[in-house]
């Protein structure tokens, strides 16, 4: 079966999510002679966060700031962490629980003045 454009019919649907998270709805078509269920998910994500955090501690000694990380979405998330740059330290891996607020550990320990 093959349909030209004059058989489309057009479903415009706005969306205006509050949060980042996966939305679900179903949306129900019927007509005199069929009857038909989409189920559509949106999946939204914010954009890249970026930070600044500025660290002074002596050399050789460490010093630890923990970030929060707070979960609004509607699923629970485990989080791969990644540090670049030299004297960086943290856990490999983080779980945040749904509507939770985690603390990330980071530590810094410079091995010579800079």
């Amino acid at each position: 079966l093959v349909l030209d454009r004059s058989d489309a019919v057009e479903l415009p649907i706005k969306f205006i999510p509050r949060y980042a998270g996966c939305y679900r709805c179903q949306i129900l078509l019927k007509s005199s002679c069929d009857v038909r269920v989409y189920e559509l998910e949106c999946v939204v994500r914010t954009d890249h966060a970026e930070a600044e955090y500025e660290f002074l501690t002596p050399a050789y000694q460490a010093v630890m700031q923990d970030i929060p990380i707070n979960n609004i979405s509607s699923q629970n998330w485990k989080l791969e962490a990644i540090l670049e740059g030299q004297g960086f330290y943290g856990p490999p891996q983080i779980n945040v629980g749904l509507g939770e607020t985690a603390l990330y550990p980071l530590v810094f320990k410079p091995v010579a003045e800079c």
